[in-house]
């Protein structure tokens, strides 16, 4: 490539108007600082060093960081086509020639970026894939509504932290394959999933029951199951349900369906987060979004917590506020109950678990160590019977 080549590229990265966040990643900004550097060879040396090193800290690839960028970018000409909006020509033209421009970036190679600096020692090298971006990104915006934009694009499972939502790193890859037992529970929340996927009238679900039957693991492995078809999950501790207008208003608009998931959750009768899961679960404007469901987990059937003592006391209308307080949980449109498993099933989860670990015991012997575990508990579940396997390890 020659200077004029590379001055070229310099001014076609620089004018990015539809992309243009992409230009504060390291890596794009390191490669354009290198395109534009006219100074001395020590100069551009250092510049051509800092790009791959941005590399090594990240994919390596610049065509994958080029990928992941392009399909993660939430801009407004996605936008305008998620909402099924028109898109102006000139927004359109400038997207497809920045598309044009990604593509031919796949293509440079370390000799391409480096045989016009006067230099013939070593360079480092870097790994780069000849993509069509522009076909891969018309391909995303055909099927926006299981690809979806922005950070959803890339992730499956996500967190708030502060105003922000952002990806779990290294999120749970459970299945339902690695699920024993409890089809006719898992069955309930799947057929919920799928009509909230398809466009259906999906129930806010409440799964309820023992500790340690599968009840967190059941919402995530139905997310993961249904995340090629659009579902993202977003998990909120209870103490940030006051964030959930903030949630709703970020990903109301959204092509991607979403699963608001509260783990292990109980109120006290003055809890100030009562009163927002109460709005969302009534459907109300601020806090309810027509693309999401809300699935919670709890190990009390009624989930607001009450004393004998809050049967007494000064309230006029006690009994109203009583029947107010336990009711929160009768608002979710289905409830899955997860009981302690019967012996038998037990044992089969055990077995299979121990099966898939390689553990060779006779039955009866198993059976008979599992049973001991068990009972050292106070026990019998799904976690005493994985906690029992991996003690067998």
């Amino acid at each position: 490539m020659t200077e004029k080549e590379l001055k070229e590229y310099a001014c076609r990265l620089s004018s990015l108007s539809v992309f243009r966040r992409i230009l504060e990643d390291e890596t794009v900004s390191s490669l354009l600082a290198y395109m534009k550097n006219a100074g001395s060879l020590s100069e551009r040396l250092a510049l051509y060093g800092a790009f791959v090193h941005s590399l090594q800290e990240s994919d390596i690839s610049l065509s994958a960081v080029l990928s992941r960028l392009v399909c993660e970018d939430e801009n407004s000409y996605i936008k305008r086509v998620s909402r099924r909006e028109s898109v102006p020509a000139s927004m359109e033209a400038n997207a497809q020639a920045e598309l044009t421009l990604f593509t031919e970036l796949t293509r440079l190679t370390p000799k391409s970026l480096t045989e016009c600096l006067p230099y013939e020692g070593y360079l480092p090298s870097f790994e780069n894939e000849a993509l069509d971006l522009k076909a891969v990104y018309t391909e995303r915006l055909s099927h926006i509504e299981r690809y979806g934009y922005g950070i959803f694009a890339g992730s499956g499972m996500f967190r708030v932290k502060g105003e922000a939502i952002c990806p779990v790193p290294a999120a749970d890859p459970i299945s339902l394959e690695m699920l024993v037992g409890y089809e006719a529970e898992h069955q309930k929340v799947i057929e919920n999933t799928r009509a909230l996927v398809e466009g259906r009238p999906a129930a806010n679900v409440l799964l309820c029951g023992d500790a340690g039957t599968g009840k967190s693991s059941t919402v995530k492995a139905v997310s993961n199951l249904f995340f090629e078809q659009g579902v993202r999950l977003i998990e909120l501790r209870k103490d940030q349900l006051t964030k959930l207008p903030m949630v709703m208003g970020h990903i109301a608009d959204h092509p991607l369906k979403f699963i608001i998931f509260i783990d292990d959750l109980s109120f006290n009768k003055n809890d100030d987060s009562f009163s927002m899961l109460k709005a969302a679960l009534e459907g109300s404007a601020s806090a309810k979004a027509s693309n999401a469901v809300i699935y919670a987990t709890s190990n009390r059937r009624h989930i607001v917590k009450e004393t004998f003592s809050d049967r007494t006391g000064d309230d006029v209308h006690r009994a109203d506020t009583m029947q107010e307080l336990i009711s929160l949980s009768d608002r979710f449109g289905l409830t899955v109950y997860f009981e302690k498993p019967s012996k038998s099933l037990y044992l089969e989860i055990v077995h299979e678990l121990a099966q898939r670990s390689g553990i060779a015991l006779d039955g009866a012997e198993l059976d008979q160590k599992a049973e001991a575990f068990a009972l050292g508990k106070g026990n019998r579940s799904p976690r005493a019977a994985e906690q029992f396997v991996q003690s067998l390890l």
